[in-house]
């Protein structure tokens, strides 16, 4: 990579002014702030964040909002494979760049190119290497702006959520984290009225634990014992329990202890070691994960089952774990009965089946980890023909394998 001088330095130019408005700038000057930064280098820019159900890039800097599709466009295409994909048929040329918070999968950046490049203008493989690191700083901006802004908020919900699933939305840790050993990629479709579902994670030098959540009842409470289940089990790795029995019986007492009797979370709590891939893991009466080998679903975690976190008493036996020795390149798939259980309108299950035969595809496609969990939750979705009749999550762990690159334009993220 070649930079011209006077380039390299209105680049750095660029930069500098981008990091000190941010410092400044509201989630709603985002798409402008970046493109008063890139101006004097003769190009123009919009970001368009994904909303959650990851079908639609919003653009933050237009009103009306008009989203652009994820699937079958351009712009869709630089979000799902994480390429830099080049745009003629606007006439002027633009280009369309993933936008990533480490690895978690925020929008997309369009950038307008000149159309008559001027001298000391750099060639493709330059500009996709310094449009790279822009759009690297855009996602830690517009992520740091999140929590604090509404407007990005509203784009990034589409208006979709209820106050139950803002609560479970609030708790959960980002769609996607990875290592160069490990990728964590969950999926959380809340129902309207249901949001019992909620899932966990955290990467911690060679440990990684997993856990997802299915809680009774059908409205709100059913996301507060979410809720519950999922602190309990944060704050008992955080006060140093590790044995996976443990931490379900410090959940247990959590939950029972609350004063409304009778609430439950079915759950999958695991720990993998990564240098070596062993996974421990406990059921609480939660579906088995799928254990994916060589591209094919190649059995069921089952283990001796316990209760449901937050049954106690007398008649609960003990609680048991089991291991599984993973190898290089496995993927676990963790899931809730909701993506099973789905029904389309003559009655028929989504079933496990059919969530094998798509894992099966995505593998065999090579896709990411979060882009697989995308088109499963859109073929659950198409499945109940777009109205979900239950929670439905899922949560795919990639072990010691090169897929973690799947989520990066070619050559990524290293130079």
């Amino acid at each position: 990579m070649h930079l011209d001088g006077a380039w390299a330095r209105a680049w750095a130019g660029a930069l500098a002014h981008l990091i000190d408005s941010a410092h400044l700038a509201t989630g709603a000057d985002l798409s402008r702030t970046v493109d008063r930064s890139v101006g004097p280098l003769g190009l123009s820019a919009e970001v368009l964040m994904v909303d959650l159900a990851q079908q639609v890039l919003m653009p933050v800097r237009q009103e009306p909002v008009v989203g652009v599709d994820v699937e079958g466009t351009l712009a869709g295409r630089a979000y799902q494979y994480g390429e830099i994909v080049r745009d003629d048929d606007r006439g002027a040329p633009q280009l369309w760049v993933p936008v990533l918070d480490g690895t978690e999968r925020v929008g997309v950046l369009r950038i307008g190119l000149p159309g008559r490049r001027p001298s000391g203008f750099p060639d493709d493989d330059t500009l996709a290497d310094e449009l790279w690191t822009l759009a690297g700083l855009v996602g830690h901006i517009v992520m740091s702006k999140l929590v604090h802004s509404d407007r990005l908020r509203r784009l990034r919900s589409n208006g979709l959520l209820s106050p139950g699933s803002e609560l479970l939305w609030q708790l959960v840790p980002p769609r996607t984290f990875a290592t160069d050993r490990v990728v964590v990629s969950a999926i959380l479709e809340p129902h309207d009225t249901v949001v019992g579902d909620a899932y966990d994670y955290s990467v911690d030098g060679d440990v990684v634990t997993l856990a997802v959540f299915d809680s009774s009842g059908h409205d709100i409470r059913a996301g507060v014992t979410s809720a519950l289940a999922l602190t309990a089990v944060r704050n008992a790795r955080l006060s140093g329990r590790h044995d996976l029995v443990e931490v379900a019986a410090h959940a247990d007492a959590v939950i029972a202890d609350q004063p409304r009797p009778m609430q439950f979370s079915t759950a999958v709590l695991a720990r993998l070691d990564t240098a070596g891939g062993a996974l421990d893991y406990l059921l609480a009466g939660h579906p088995p994960p799928l254990l994916v080998r060589d591209g094919r679903v190649v059995k069921e975690l089952t283990a001796v089952p316990r209760p449901p976190l937050g049954v106690t008493g007398p008649d609960v036996g003990p609680a048991h774990t089991a291991r599984e020795q993973l190898e290089p390149g496995d993927r676990l798939l963790l899931y809730t009965d909701g993506v099973t259980e789905a029904r389309d309108g003559n009655g028929e299950f989504f079933g496990e089946r059919r969530l094998v035969e798509l894992t099966e595809q995505a593998a065999a496609a090579d896709l990411s980890a979060p882009e697989t969990l995308r088109r499963l939750r859109t073929a659950v979705m198409r499945h109940q023909e777009g109205r979900l009749q239950d929670d439905a999550t899922l949560l795919l762990v990639d072990w010691a394998s090169d897929r973690h690159l799947r989520m990066f334009p070619a050559g990524r993220p290293s130079r």
